[in-house]
């Protein structure tokens, strides 16, 4: 195998997938890197794969739109059929429930300004869409060791009830990025699994290749950081890590299953729903099920994990428990099994929760990292807006001073991509959960 190549991907997920296909089409010889035995096995084989638009920030809701019509259109972006067959857009559309105090209209805003279509729904219509619910308000949300879990409530849903149209899920994560991995070989890129990378090689002031746990070497004059959960720790291995005033953390999450209510089918009817008034989201699963995670409300305590290769992978009958008998609270019918089921994986995110697209104070070095959570719908944009930085980085503009602009490809928008940045300071209006 060659082992020179004009950048290496460390990390094969949604992101560094993305980002060699979109480097590659510049002409570029592209290596991903990767621990595990295929593309898109870590974080994001067990993404949620939300396809939503509704960010804290226009930037934000932009990459999300932008992003909205590849999945759309996800034959057109890959560009050849792969022999695994083609991930599919479920476009089924976002439900979202806000409690009492929320204030959706900065939502509606940016919605506005990209043309963006919604529906304000009025609890009425809320209850003749979705029969199953309650319109109850349970916020603040609790745990179900509360002792105030069990209490009636008195109080109702305020009339902010927004369906989003354009939005829905990918019925298989992994397959979507197995899709953009063979577009990417198409056009030349290569792709080595189990291999772990166990040191970033400088010279001259810049980074010159990786070294592999194996002791092989490969050299290249650009090495990308696409490594999800295992981001800060390649960080540390560039010795750049210090240097950021954004950094990343892997935070563990849980995600359930549960059987759709007798009397409404998730299969058939169900859509994509972010209930911040129960502190969850829940969507339609494969099975007739529902897939049940959390928004993290402030009842819920966030786990860091300090070592991505060793963490509970089991789900906790306690989480499990608080995820599931919120969601029984809005759907007072809904089967709850006797045995937890579920997924465990961990979120790879940064102070704010929104990602860091960037290049690094080593020359060459460039950074995709802060994604988990919340950022698997936006792998197209993400390998539009690395390719293009690298691009421009390397042939000398300096984009600390003056962060690349890039005009995204599906609406009438062009991206500063200086929210993204490393040295950004902390933005205020951010969610601060998954939701970025």
């Amino acid at each position: 195998m060659t082992r020179n190549y004009d950048v290496i991907i460390i990390g094969a997920g949604i992101s560094g997938a993305a980002i060699a296909y979109e480097v590659s089409k510049k002409g570029f010889k592209t290596l991903n890197l990767d621990k595990l035995a295929a593309a898109g096995y870590g974080s994001t084989s067990n993404t949620c794969a939300i396809i939503r638009t509704h960010y804290s920030t226009l930037e934000g809701t932009a990459m999300a739109y932008d992003s909205y019509f590849y999945w759309k259109k996800w034959s057109n972006y890959i560009g050849k059929t792969d022999q695994m067959g083609l991930a599919k857009f479920y476009e089924v559309g976002v439900l979202v429930i806000k409690p009492r105090s929320f204030d959706f209209s900065k939502y509606l805003k940016l919605h506005d300004e990209l043309n963006i279509p919604y529906e304000i729904w009025d609890p009425d219509t809320l209850l003749k869409k979705m029969p199953h619910f309650v319109d109850d308000s349970f916020y603040p949300p609790k745990r179900p060791e509360d002792p105030s879990f069990v209490e009636l409530q008195e109080k109702k849903i305020n009339s902010t009830v927004i369906f989003f149209p354009r939005g829905g899920y990918i019925n298989d994560a992994t397959l979507s990025v197995h899709n953009i991995q063979w577009a990417a070989q198409s056009r030349g890129a290569k792709f080595l699994f189990n291999t772990e990378v166990t040191e970033i090689r400088k010279a001259g002031g810049r980074v010159i290749g990786v070294t592999l746990k194996d002791g092989r070497q490969f050299n290249a004059p650009v090495v990308v950081n696409a490594a999800g959960p295992h981001s800060f720790i390649i960080n540390r291995l560039a010795g750049i890590e210090g240097k950021m005033k954004i950094k990343t953390r892997a935070l563990r999450h849980e995600v359930h299953f549960v059987p759709s209510p007798v009397e409404f089918s998730y299969e058939k009817r169900g859509m994509v729903v972010s209930d911040g008034d129960a502190g969850g989201y829940h969507r339609p699963e494969v099975g007739n099920l529902i897939l049940v995670g959390s928004e993290d409300p402030a009842c819920d305590k966030l786990e860091w994990i300090d070592d991505p290769d060793n963490f509970n992978r089991d789900v906790t009958t306690e989480q499990w428990k608080a995820q599931v008998y919120r969601l029984a609270k809005r759907i007072p019918t809904l089967p709850i099994p006797g045995k937890p089921k579920g997924i465990v994986d961990l979120y790879d995110v940064t102070a704010d929760w929104i990602p860091i697209y960037d290049k690094s104070d080593l020359p060459g070095f460039y950074l995709a990292i802060g994604t988990s959570g919340n950022q698997y719908k936006n792998g197209p944009v993400i390998g539009q807006i690395l390719s293009e930085i690298i691009f421009a980085c390397e042939n000398g503009h300096d984009h600390d001073r003056v962060p690349v602009q890039i005009k995204l490809r599906n609406i009438d928008f062009t991206l500063n991509t200086g929210i993204l940045s490393r040295n950004r300071e902390i933005i205020k209006g951010s969610t601060f959960s998954v939701l970025g």
